[in-house]
């Protein structure tokens, strides 16, 4: 080894160490001595070495200290200004020592004898010493201790005797002496030097290796790959290339590390599960979700996408970017590419370098672009009220400061996470709420919980048969379906960690588990037992396995030291206009790594972009004006194309000719170099007109560069016109739904979809909930399926509610009592067409001697809503609906009844819409809902209209609008007859009255009674229910609209002593929701 310093352009060693070979030793036993070889040279030349058998330890211990004495040799080479004898001398005797002591541990009594000997004449170790060495021509000498009892040194003496070396080595100098020596003064300490030679690493990998620059979004790998790509013209329009010759291009020309590093870079800018927007079009194999790898470089092949062709590399050839060389100076590469999108947030970054790390998510393109286009708008706005202010007043960095409040005013933070709400993920999966996503863009550092997509779906088992051992299906169960997975999720590994809870039994309910994905998509079915809730089930998994994680956001890349800071913004396109002549803005001297924000990661993008489009339109002014250059000259020699052609027949040669038409033409040399290179063809006078047409367009077209030079707004123009460009041809629908939940705690609504279902309320106190699928829709006059349990002859099991909701809603259910209580619908427990139900004091806090009357599904709670409650009586109240939005588990008193008075209608309404009430005997009345005052929970309310003797109120509707919504009103008796009349033949009079005629009642019905009185659509469907649990679902244009006196068709034929005891309206557009997990 050697350690040298640099003088002047010269190198001059001080120290020289040559490790000896074992050339000529023999070796008989451990403690033969060995021979001498050879003849001893000069003392201060020899370093005397010990050889004994060592430890693997040791062995370690014995290259690192050596390591750190080759770097103090190294440093004290750089640190002496000048090499002189005796300073060469001092040194060589002290690194004798430490070889001795050290390197080869000689005993405490030899180490001391011989340092002692050293210090006072480096030249005086004898040859009768108890040593024998080896000894070539100028070389140092290798010798080995007599004795074979060695002492034991500690590494803490280790250390100490290092440092004292270190001392020895590493000093400055006085030039004081007479003979021009220099004098020792001060030492270097090792934790210092280890210190800044490790800060000197931690740079380099910071700077080149793992920490992506934040004008293009790209780590120095990816950005060589697609430089190397685009040198080899893989572009989009051109065949795929193997990737081995990609890397092999990269390797030679620009990355000098290892293969791999840059095979598993390039593979994952072709993965769609990792990337969001490809940057490279893979073919062949290149990974799973499951962690699978890639298919060897060999077999895979590539090229360039065109959103990279197009964002990163359209600009390249355009002086856009400075060139630098690269690591043998055989090849340039680009510093940056010019990027004309932010592909740090639209791809995202991560990274893991010396004391710091990056993990930057990726973000829908749409959303980020729209958030630029304000941006641009904003600092467009912010330079035409400049214009208006006297420019002589106002500094330069005044200016500065008013643009960056003035545009964060602008667009602010609540505007900006309005465009920008969270990350949207390759993988898809689901976000939880927009706090984690909002403290990550303002602080730039913050977690994102993302959630996997899942549904529940009824899904069948198989079993094999005991005789022929086939399989065969046995029974439906309820199975858990995961179709997408949160970003970086391996699905083999959370298969097997779901296998292991189940298998431990820290997780219950799992029947089976299996992985059905395919080139479709991701597809994991988890079988539930038939005793398991899926919403628990769903919530543990959430809990235990990697279904629900966390984004741990870490806003860091490499910027411009003053274009962010953590307390301002700043937007420094007026410092690169006040310096013009600086045209080096991909100077890498002044960037370091900085944390950022959302705002300033925008920003930093913009200015870059702003710049980069001044750079391009220098370049594309400088070739229009070179062309204009030669096109003006052409035009001068083809006017006088007669001269020119005696002046080139006359020379005696090209040079000749040349000189002579500069001369006569008055033209420069690139103009006489273009004139001589004119052909006979191209002296028409039809080429004379493409000249004059061409400078025409070249004046135009330098006229617009030099506006986009000066005008800064029409930088701004060019690149809303471009991002607008992009968005179009490259934007998608976001991937990743945000859910409303901004904590992420687990609640059951987000578990459960979000479907149309029937509840059905028996008179003997049963509840149950039921697909609305499960009926299909039928013809007129049918009978219908059964909804219930066939109970003949009891009156208990006959249906005194059923309505229609969907799985979120909020019913309010009302005892005969007046005490209404609130839950969810899919709290409801599901059963089969034919089963009884549960009973309700199991699901509903309701004494059992208490009965439900009436019930309204509440999707919302607004405070512009009312509702309408109307008693059998002919009482009715309107009540804010806000008043029940906090239901106890008591239960809230919704009106003050009457002795042996009911409920029998309960409807949410507006103002401005109309009330239409029916009796039992076929009246109607219809008024307007502003004509009722709102009043408080407890009232009772006031009456809706007359009733003759024996009558009462049976049913209660609201016309949306006035009834411009809604123009039928639908009519159904007790006996099963109905029709449709149109809501223009119930004029709206003042409350109170006595009504006019609904329906007339069939001959030989004369018991018959009125039970439907419900506006609807000639779209939608109806679910009719009769007392004996028989649903019947059609469609409302099946039935006939006639007036008011008719008495309507047969709308489902009815057994023996049923009758009609509800009907449901299913309207069209919510019919079949789109059944998706919250």
């Amino acid at each position: 080894m050697r350690a040298q310093h640099k003088e002047g352009n010269g190198v001059e060693d001080i120290i020289e160490i040559i490790p000896r070979k074992n050339e000529g030793l023999s070796r008989r036993g451990s403690g033969r001595r060995r021979k001498r070889q050879g003849k001893r040279s000069d003392c201060h030349n020899q370093i005397i070495v010990a050889r004994t058998t060592r430890t693997l330890p040791a062995l370690i211990r014995q290259i690192f200290l050596s390591t750190i004495i080759t770097l103090f040799c190294a440093t004290a080479a750089a640190f002496q200004p000048k090499s002189l004898p005796r300073q060469q001398l001092q040194a060589k005797a002290c690194l004798r020592r430490f070889k001795l002591q050290h390197e080869f541990h000689l005993s405490r009594e030899r180490r001391s004898i011989l340092w002692s000997s050293v210090e006072e004449d480096p030249e005086s170790i004898d040859e009768n010493d108890d040593y024998y060495g080896v000894t070539g021509d100028d070389d140092d000498s290798l010798y080995a201790p007599k004795t074979e009892r060695e002492s034991y040194i500690s590494e803490a003496e280790q250390a100490s005797q290092a440092n004292q070396l270190a001392a020895a080595m590493m000093n400055n100098y006085d030039d004081d002496d007479n003979d021009g020596s220099s004098v020792l003064r001060s030492s270097v300490e090792l934790p210092d030097e280890i210190a800044n030679s490790f800060m000197q690493y931690a740079l380099s990998i910071i700077m080149g290796r793992a920490i992506p620059d934040a004008r293009d979004g790209l780590k120095p790998v990816h950005r060589r790959i697609l430089y190397a790509m685009h040198g080899l013209s893989l572009s989009p329009n051109s065949s795929h290339r193997k990737c081995a010759r990609v890397v092999g291009e990269v390797l030679g020309k620009f990355h000098p590390h290892g293969d791999m590093a840059v095979y598993d870079a390039l593979v994952r800018l072709a993965q769609d599960f990792s990337t969001h927007h490809l940057l490279i079009d893979g073919h062949g194999n290149f990974g799973s979700v499951d962690a699978d790898p890639a298919a060897a470089m060999r077999y895979t092949e590539c090229r360039l996408t065109r959103l990279a062709q197009e964002a990163l590399l359209q600009e390249i050839n355009e002086n856009t970017v400075d060139l630098i060389p690269n690591f043998d100076g055989s090849e340039v590469e680009p510093v940056v590419l010019p990027a004309r999108l932010p592909i740090l947030l639209l791809n995202g970054a991560s990274g893991i370098a010396v004391g710091m790390a990056t993990n930057v998510p990726p973000h829908n393109l749409i959303e980020i672009m729209t958030a630029c286009l304000a941006f641009v708008e904003a600092r467009q706005e912010v330079q035409v009220q400049q214009q208006r202010r006297d420019k002589k007043t106002s500094s330069a960095t005044a200016k500065t400061k008013t643009i960056t409040t003035t545009t964060t005013e602008m667009v602010s933070d609540a505007k900006l996470f309005r465009m920008v709400p969270a990350p949207d993920f390759p993988t898809g999966a689901t976000i939880l709420g927009t706090q984690g996503a909002q403290k990550l863009y303002s602080t730039s550092n913050g977690g994102v919980i993302m959630r996997a997509k899942t549904e529940i779906e009824k899904v069948a088992t198989w079993s094999s048969s005991s005789h022929s051992g086939a399989a065969s299906t046995n029974s439906m169960r309820n199975a858990i379906i995961v179709t997408e997975l949160p970003y970086q999720v391996n699905k083999a590994a959370l298969l097997e960690k779901i296998a292991d809870l189940v298998n431990d039994k820290k997780l219950e309910g799992i029947a089976d588990l299996r992985d059905e994905s395919d080139r479709e998509g991701i597809r994991v079915v988890i079988e539930l037992k038939r005793d398991a809730e899926a919403a628990v089930v769903l919530n543990n998994l959430y809990k235990k396995t990697p279904l629900q994680t966390t984004f741990s956001g870490n806003f860091l890349a490499l910027m411009s030291s003053s274009s962010s800071s953590s307390n301002k913004e700043e937007n420094d396109v007026e410092e690169d206009e006040a310096e013009e002549e600086d045209m080096n803005t991909s100077n890498n001297n002044n960037i370091v790594p900085q944390r950022f924000t959302l705002r300033q990661a925008i920003d930093c993008f913009l200015n870059f972009r702003f710049r980069t489009i001044r750079r391009k339109t220098r370049h594309q002014l400088s070739k229009v004006e070179s062309r204009m250059h030669i096109v003006e000259g052409l035009i001068v020699a083809l006017t006088k194309v007669d001269k020119v052609i005696k002046i080139i027949r006359s020379a005696v040669d090209p040079k000749d000719a040349k000189a002579k038409l500069a001369k006569s033409l008055g033209t420069s040399s690139h103009q006489t170099d273009a004139i001589m290179s004119l052909q006979l063809g191209q002296l028409s006078r039809l080429s004379q007109d493409k000249l004059n047409n061409e400078k025409q367009e070249l004046l135009v077209k330098g006229e617009r560069l030099q506006t986009l030079l000066q005008v800064d707004n029409a930088v701004y123009d060019e690149m809303k016109e471009e991002f607008r460009d992009l968005m179009k041809k490259y934007g998608t629908e976001r991937k990743s739904q945000i859910l409303a939940d901004e904590d992420g705690d687990l609640t059951e609504i987000n578990l459960i979809k979000n479907s149309r279902s029937v509840i059905v309320v028996t008179r003997g106190g049963y509840i149950k909930r039921m697909p609305l699928k499960t009926f299909e829709s039928q013809g007129r006059g049918t009978r219908g399926k059964r909804g219930t349990l066939d109970g003949k002859d009891n009156v208990d099991n006959e249906i005194s509610q059923c309505f229609t909701c969907n799985d979120h809603d909020m019913v309010l259910m009302v005892t005969q009592k007046g005490i209404a209580f609130g839950i969810y619908a899919y709290q409801v427990p599901t059963g089969s067409r034919t089963a009884k139900g549960q009973p309700i004091p199991s699901v509903l806090p309701i004494q059992s001697t208490d009965s439900i009357t009436s019930v309204l599904p509440v999707s919302k709670f607004t405070e512009d809503e009312y509702i309408v409650l109307a008693t059998e009586h002919g009482w009715i109240k309107k009540t804010p609906l806000i008043a029940f939005e906090k239901l106890s588990g008591r239960g809230l008193v919704i009106a003050s009844l009457e002795e042996n008075d009911r409920l029998t209608g309960c409807h949410h309404c507006r103002d401005g819409d109309d009330i239409l009430v029916g009796t039992a005997m076929g009246q109607a009345s219809r008024f307007t809902a502003d004509s009722l005052r709102p009043t408080g929970r407890t009232s009772k309310g006031v009456k809706a209209m007359k009733l003759r003797p024996g009558d009462k109120f049976a049913d209660v509707n609201v016309l949306p609008g006035g009834g411009s919504h809604k123009k039928l009103v639908l009519v159904i008796t007790a006996s099963g007859y109905g029709k449709l009349v149109s809501t223009s033949e119930f004029l709206a009079k003042r409350r109170g009255g006595l009504g006019v005629v609904a329906v007339k009642f069939k001959q030989g019905h004369e018991d018959d009674r009125l039970c439907c009185l419900r506006s609807v659509r000639e779209e939608d469907e109806i679910l009719v229910t009769t007392a004996k649990g028989i649903m019947l679902r059609q469609k409302v244009s099946d039935i006939a609209c006639q007036s008011r006196t008719a008495t309507g068709v047969l709308i489902q034929r009815l057994d023996e002593g049923d009758c009609i005891s509800g009907v449901g309206v299913l309207p069209k557009a919510t019919e079949e929701l789109e059944e998706t997990p919250a």
